[in-house]
């Protein structure tokens, strides 16, 4: 058999596999999608997520008054050098 009849074979063979296959692929990932999480662990997760935002939105609220501070030394030196 000649090269170019050897690569349509196997070209042939890859687009009948994948056109075959796709199909179960699809349907085994929907299967493993599916699986319901237990009802403890979704509830514990969610708490957890609570407790990660309050604790970021602590830190924002510590750096923002961090910058007041930054900004009020700022202005005392600036005034403290002026004079």
């Amino acid at each position: 058999m000649p090269p170019e009849g050897v690569a349509f074979l196997v070209t042939l063979t890859i687009i009948g596999s994948t056109v075959l296959l796709f199909p179960l692929v699809r349907a085994l990932a929907e299967r493993i999608r599916s699986k319901n999480v237990d009802a403890g662990v979704r509830e514990e997760l969610q708490v957890l997520r609570e407790d990660l935002l309050a604790e970021i939105q602590q830190a924002r609220h510590e750096i923002g008054d961090l910058g007041e501070r930054v900004d009020f030394a700022e202005r005392l030196l600036a005034k403290k050098s002026q004079t």
